[in-house]
């Protein structure tokens, strides 16, 4: 499930994983026993980078265009053919290594290429006529071969999104009561503020309702009678240091900036802050680099007599970065509070008037795990339903094998996914193999990444 789940991005990992195997140091070692075998291996390193450079682009279009998807199934399967080659080198390589104490490894490596170098070398020629066949066709299907920086936020691999508004929840907030007592209980705790500056990061995964307790915050009565200004800036991936002052400032203002000059802004919200309370809420941020935010920081240091700030993220590392005080780690609901937001969703008034629709949304909801997100998704689908085949429909499919244009749910999971470290992306494709269901021990499967080299050894002495 786990690779159907983000396609290109997996096989994207499955190719670094046959990239790190060609350039070993035993492999690399080992063909220098044939130069023609050798340079043949080299020519399909090529070939697979030219493969990977058009992921980033494959990895959106698969899911809109069958033909991109049908064409990256035949590179799949090209690219495994030719990963079962490079692993029976690897292999004879490593037997090759072993038996090197007991013979000299030059004449084991001539023993392996006089049996098999006819028969590696077709089968090497075959597998390159056959990738590079599939390759070209890409220019066919229009696909962009890029080497841009797919793990740089922002700039490839994921579509835009919404920005996210200040606006109150439509249907109201469920669940979130002691939670946003929680972050303001943080707000005046002792030693909350550095330089007159507060920052309280609310931290959990995608779904969870990060944003919607930002708003229930936000739009509270003891925001407005607090703080003299507030300001709500969507970040989003693109963690641009002018754009988010511009959008303050604005706010704060009510009124358009067209001025592009950063020192003209800073000393313009300097003008607006000085000796005023200040509440701001920075939502969905991504980018990790300390330096980025030391560099906002700039900005709202500025005279004001007090600026409280709400970052929303995934990200445990953006948390450590902007926190003046401890994360606030934002829970999952509980099922009855799950069903409660499914109902508003749901049913017109709110309450289910057909017993049967209620027995099967209840079932939903606990495949929900106190996810708001997919509540609301699962509840939008089912609104104004009365076929309780339908629901059992949607109860007995796994919500993940929703289309993508009616849920929510996939393109917030898959981008948590792109937001990953590349190693950590060949642990989490590892996991596809594991059957639907499979119960598996933490250890165990750490004790598997470590078997396949996924896990990178820590720096220093830990």
């Amino acid at each position: 499930m786990a690779a159907e789940f983000v396609g290109g991005a997996v096989f994207s990992v499955f190719l670094q994983v046959a990239f790190d195997r060609v350039a070993s140091r035993d492999v690399v070692n080992f063909l220098k026993g044939s130069k023609v075998i050798e340079g043949l291996v080299r020519k399909l390193k090529l070939v697979l980078i030219t493969a990977d450079s058009a992921l980033s682009d494959v990895e959106e279009k698969q899911f809109e265009y069958p033909n991109v998807k049908r064409w990256l199934n035949e590179l799949k399967d090209a690219v495994y053919v030719a990963d079962d080659l490079l692993d029976e080198i690897a292999t004879e390589a490593l037997r090759s290594k072993s038996e090197a104490e007991f013979q000299t490894s030059t004449s084991t490596v001539w023993d392996f290429f006089s049996a098999n170098s006819c028969d590696i070398q077709s089968k090497l020629e075959k597998i390159l006529d056959n990738l590079e066949y599939v390759i070209k066709q890409k220019d066919v299907l229009s696909l962009v071969a890029s080497v841009a920086l797919k793990d740089t936020p922002g700039l490839k691999g994921i579509q835009s999104r919404p920005l996210t508004t200040s606006c109150p929840e439509e249907y109201g907030v469920f669940g979130r009561d002691k939670d946003k007592e929680g972050i303001f209980e943080k707000f005046q705790s002792n030693g909350a503020s550095v330089d007159g500056i507060c920052v309280v990061p609310i931290v959990a995964m995608g779904g969870v309702g990060k944003t919607t307790l930002a708003r229930f915050v936000f739009n509270d009565k003891r925001i407005n009678e607090s703080f003299d200004l507030k300001a709500w800036v969507c970040v989003s991936e693109n963690f641009d240091n002018f754009r988010i002052a511009k959008t303050i400032f604005e706010e704060v203002t009510s009124s358009a900036c067209d001025n592009q000059n950063m020192n003209f802004l800073q000393n313009k919200i300097r003008e607006k802050f000085m000796e005023k309370k200040v509440f701001l809420v920075l939502d969905d941020v991504w980018n990790e680099k300390y330096s980025d935010w030391a560099e906002l920081l700039k900005v709202f240091r500025c005279g004001a007599k007090e600026i409280k700030i709400i970052v929303t993220t995934r990200s445990t590392k953006v948390a450590s970065n902007v926190r003046t005080v401890a994360d606030f780690f934002l829970r999952q609901l509980s099922e009855k509070e799950c069903w409660s937001l499914f109902k508003k969703h749901t049913f017109i008034n709110g309450k289910a008037s057909d017993p049967i629709l209620e027995d099967i949304g209840r079932q939903i909801v606990q495949k929900c795990k106190g996810l708001p997100l997919a509540a609301k998704t699962l509840g939008g689908l089912l609104r104004c339903e009365q076929d309780p085949k339908e629901w059992t429909m949607i109860l007995k499919s796994d919500i993940w094998n929703l289309p993508e244009k009616e849920s929510d749910i996939l393109p917030s999971l898959r981008l948590s996914y792109h937001y990953l470290p590349s190693h950590l992306k060949h642990c989490f494709a590892y996991c596809s193999i594991l059957p639907k269901g499979y119960e598996f021990k933490k250890e165990e499967l750490v004790l598997l990444w470590m078997a396949q080299n996924f896990l990178r050894q820590s720096k220093g002495n830990v």
